[in-house]
């Protein structure tokens, strides 16, 4: 199997990390449902944070952006294996993808709050006064304003992640080392979440019947994971090497 300028060992190695990234992305969605169902929703207002956070740190966390930190950081993970593996079969709409990709993730890594509420909510929970209290939760709305979900930035982020998504998914439609299910599922997964985040901002009363479509990550996460690891498999030295006209059934 021919990649960049990788040798198979490594192309290898490259595959299975992303393949394990992609697992992981996978548990965060699921952890995430998991706890807005057990826990709470997304906290959006910055005194209802700092009370979470001096109940209990780590359930405060759970309630903000982390998790979906984690997420997005993990394309670093697995979008390298995708372009390696479909560079030659889409040269053009791969490096879009992947460029789109990891400029969103550096900006999503740059807008994200979870470290700055943390560091208010520990000033909140000490203060000595009431005024004091009033001008953390101010400095905390400004923060929660200027990060992910309402700033222009942000914006900007969710638009280059899901269209990096969509790209990246149609050129598996033309590789023989990816299921169609596998692309299918990213195009339609990705763009339910791309139209939800463009029309969010304008029209919020609909994005909650967009969101119904995103169940497709359920399935576009698992078979991306198995078909990186069946990559992984024939990429490695001695093994099964389907290819320019190989496939996967």
């Amino acid at each position: 199997m021919e990649t960049l300028w990788l040798t198979e060992k490594t192309s290898s190695r490259l595959y299975l990390i992303g393949s394990v990234a992609t697992i992981l992305q996978l548990v965060m969605i699921i952890l995430y449902m998991v706890v807005t169902l057990m826990v709470g929703p997304r906290i959006t207002h910055a005194e209802d944070f700092f009370i979470a956070q001096h109940a209990s740190l780590w359930s405060s966390l759970l309630r903000i952006d982390l998790m979906m930190m984690l997420l997005v950081g993990l394309y670093l993970g697995s979008f390298p294996a995708l372009l390696v593996s479909l560079w030659r079969t889409r040269p053009l709409t791969t490096s879009f993808a992947f460029g789109f990709t990891l400029i969103g993730v550096v900006l999503s890594f740059a807008g994200e709050s979870t470290f700055a509420m943390v560091h208010l909510g520990k000033e909140y929970i000490s203060a000595a006064s009431e005024v004091e209290r009033a001008q953390l939760v101010t400095a905390g709305q400004a923060i929660l304003a200027g990060g992910w979900w309402n700033s222009t930035g942000s914006y900007v982020t969710g638009f280059l992640l899901q269209t990096g998504g969509i790209m990246i998914s149609v050129a598996m439609l033309h590789s023989p080392h990816f299921r169609k299910m596998t692309a299918f599922a990213g195009i339609l997964g990705n763009s339910f979440d791309l139209v939800q985040h463009l029309v969010s901002p304008f029209f919020p009363e609909i994005t909650l019947y967009l969101s119904f479509g995103m169940v497709a990550y359920l399935v576009w996460y698992p078979l991306l994971a198995l078909d990186l690891y069946q990559l992984s498999k024939r990429a490695a030295p001695g093994g099964v090497n389907l290819g320019a006209k190989g496939s996967i059934s």
